[in-house]
C-alpha cells in the first residue's frame, strides 16, 4: 500500500476546531482497520480514533464526544473532525492503516497498525 498522507494540522486556540484529512490507498478503505494516532514529545503513540470497513467507530476516552472519525470511500480520504480542542490535544497526528512496513502499534478496534504518514502537527494554545 502507498504511504498515507495527512494534512490539516495547524495552531488553534483552546475551544477551537480542526479537520484533519488523510489520503490513503484504495485497499485501506476495504480493510477493517483505519485510524488516527497522536504523539506528543516524550509520550508514546496513542490511538485516538478508529473506523472499520462498515463504518463502525470507536474512540479513546480522552477524545470521546469531541472528535469524530469518518471516511470517504470514493475519494479514498479519511477524516478526523476535532472540536473543543484543549492544550492537551497538542500533538503530531498520524493516519494509520495496515499492510505497511513501518513500526507496529496496537490500536483501537484491536488492530495492529503498521502503515504511517509523516504526520500533521496540531497545536492548541490557551
Amino acid at each position: 500500500q502507498a504511504q498515507p498522507m495527512e494534512s490539516g494540522g495547524e495552531s488553534v486556540q483552546t475551544g477551537g476546531s480542526l479537520k484533519l484529512s488523510c489520503a490513503a490507498s484504495a485497499d485501506a478503505f476495504g480493510d477493517d482497520c483505519m485510524g488516527w494516532f497522536r504523539q506528543s514529545p516524550g509520550k508514546g503513540r496513542e490511538s485516538v480514533a478508529a473506523i472499520s470497513r462498515d463504518g463502525s467507530t470507536t474512540y479513546a476516552d480522552a477524545v470521546e464526544g469531541r472528535f469524530t472519525i469518518s471516511k470517504d470511500n470514493y475519494n479514498n480520504t479519511l477524516y478526523l473532525h476535532m472540536n473543543s480542542l484543549q492544550p492537551e490535544d497538542t500533538a503530531m497526528y498520524y493516519c494509520a492503516t495496515r499492510g505497511g512496513s513501518g513500526r507496529t502499534y496496537y490500536g483501537l478496534l484491536g488492530c495492529l497498525y503498521n502503515s504511517w504518514g509523516q504526520g500533521t502537527q496540531v497545536t492548541v494554545s490557551s
